[in-house]
């Protein structure tokens, strides 16, 4: 039996339906993220810049708003790189299970910046994964109001320096594989083996380069064949009538997905340790790493219904 409340629910003997963290995700909500990200203000988000402080800064705030819970007593995790320092920002939302098994959701807030006069706002690259992943924890949060616990804890990372070859997600593997982030909650470290799936969100607003000409209405997954769970997504895409058009490789290129898969993107050094790990993502367009990467260049109703979609698909997973 499927209830859904207007929370705060009322007894855990239901059980608490997913539709019920529909209410705190918008459209608006995810342009008001990007738009701030993008601010010229912010001058491009690079790492080791003022613009890349303020971003930590505000993020930190978010997470604290948001109710996270603080992994290693802080939720900013400063560590040094060639352009300075650089900030993951990291909060944990707990799960039920004992001992404790963690889903890992991140994505980057960096950019490239301002280079040579030029401003780099990049909403596509990684506003829109940055606005998602806040969203994602609203809607995760949202459920725990309504008394739904979650086997899996979800750590929940904004990383820095993705385009300094990606230290922030080398980062925050060497936190884990040391033995040095602490879960708030038991006061354990989390170990390699606790993590059972790293999800990686990295350019998600855009339909400029669509799987099928004139659908704008696309979400990517890639991931391997035996750990990206995609019957959970193709079920949850069918049972709340999205109906996004699902691709597991990238444009049908063995190449490119290897590429984007196991090389350039955040989730590469989980993989190498064997840790699985899933990218969602638009693909790469015309406008990416470009001037022209702005946050009138993106579809919101169409990243609200991906964000939807991968919401669903963590329900199922956690």
């Amino acid at each position: 039996m499927l209830l859904v409340f207007s929370c705060p629910a009322l007894a855990q003997r239901y059980s608490i339906s997913p539709v019920n963290a529909d209410q705190v995700l918008s459209a608006d909500s995810l342009r008001a993220s990007v738009e701030y990200l993008c601010a010229p203000e912010l001058g491009g988000r690079a790492t080791g810049t003022d613009g890349g402080r303020a971003v930590a800064d505000w993020l930190e705030g978010e997470f604290r708003v948001l109710g996270l819970r603080p992994l290693s007593g802080a939720w900013m995790h400063g560590f040094s790189t060639s352009e300075g320092l650089a900030r993951n920002i990291m909060g944990l939302i707990p799960g039920s299970y004992t001992p404790s098994r963690y889903v890992v959701l991140m994505a980057h807030f960096d950019n490239l910046g301002t280079l040579n006069g030029r401003f780099y706002p990049g909403a596509d690259a990684n506003a829109s994964g940055v606005a998602a992943l806040l969203q994602l924890a609203r809607m995760v949060t949202q459920m725990n109001t309504c008394h739904k616990i979650y086997g899996q804890g979800l750590i929940l990372v904004a990383l820095d320096a993705k385009e300094k070859n990606q230290g922030g997600a080398e980062r925050l593997w060497q936190e884990i594989s040391a033995g040095k982030l602490l879960d708030p909650v038991s006061g354990q470290a989390v170990s390699p083996s606790q993590i059972s799936l790293v999800v990686n969100l990295d350019q998600l607003g855009g339909t400029q380069a669509p799987l099928t000409k004139g659908n704008p209405r696309f979400l990517m997954m890639l991931s391997d064949d035996a750990t990206g769970r995609r019957s959970a997504l193709e079920s949850a895409n069918k049972d709340i009538g999205l109906n996004l058009e699902l691709g597991y490789d990238y444009y049908g290129s063995k190449d490119f997905t290897r590429l984007f898969y196991r090389r350039v993107s955040d989730q590469r050094i989980f993989l190498e340790h064997g840790i699985p790990a899933v990218m969602f993502t638009s693909g790469i367009t015309l406008l990416n790493n470009k001037p022209t990467d702005t946050p009138d260049s993106l579809d919101y109703e169409v990243l609200r219904d991906r964000v939807r979609l991968i919401f669903y698909w963590l329900h199922k997973v956690l």
